[in-house]
């Protein structure tokens, strides 16, 4: 698998690997730089697992980056979300910062970044979480995700399982309804996708709120 991570990415990854508690590294960044290489992204996501609220770890972040010689902005702050923007000059990288009180399913994998190892989310852990964010927002990376992670071999019964077991609030039943109203053509432009793709990401949204459909009725 070859990494869509930008030269920038791998370089904070690499920076921050220093900040204590240790941060996993999930969603779209983990997908496309170690599980799938499937998408480009922009965001990395760096989750705090067992931390209810921060305490210095976000500044802990920029002091290292602006360490390195990176520009760093705070572009949101709440007890335990932080958004950071970091540029090198023309390359910027958007990094989400969550203190994540609910525990992993699995036990996060340790990867090489350059000289330095860190911790990322399993393809399960990301597969259950991506189904919860199904209730919360309706971004086209989350299809595009679900579908690589069903076509590598993800177990949708277990992911559905899960995605309740990190959220009480997750509804098989809700999602589905979700997801046959999914605003696909309206979020097309923003997402560049041609018209092919389009009709692709369209079956595979009807096709998938049905398989959940399946699990969620009698």
């Amino acid at each position: 698998m070859t990494s869509r991570l930008t030269d920038l990415q791998t370089r904070v990854l690499a920076i921050l690997h220093e900040v204590r508690p240790e941060w996993t590294l999930t969603g779209g960044g983990a997908l496309a730089g170690f599980h799938l290489g499937h998408r480009t992204t922009r965001d990395l996501d760096l989750f705090w697992h067992g931390l209810r609220v921060f305490a210095r770890e976000p500044e802990d972040c920029e002091r290292l980056l602006r360490a390195a010689g990176l520009q760093v902005d705070v572009l949101q702050r709440s007890p335990s979300f932080v958004r950071l923007r970091a540029s090198d000059g023309p390359h910027v990288v958007v990094l989400d910062l969550v203190a994540e009180a609910v525990p992993p399913i699995a036990a996060p994998q340790r990867v090489a970044v350059r000289d330095a190892t860190i911790r990322i989310d399993t393809e399960h852990e990301i597969f259950a979480n991506k189904l919860g964010t199904l209730l919360h927002r309706s971004e086209v990376r989350d299809l595009i995700d679900l579908r690589a992670l069903l076509a590598r071999g993800a177990d949708l019964a277990s992911g559905l399982r899960d995605a309740a077991v990190k959220d009480g609030g997750f509804s098989p039943l809700m999602v589905a309804h979700l997801l046959q109203g999914f605003p696909l053509r309206k979020l097309a432009d923003a997402a560049g996708l041609t018209d092919l793709e389009i009709a692709e990401l369209a079956t595979f949204r009807d096709r998938l709120a049905q398989d959940i459909l399946g699990f969620a009725l009698p």
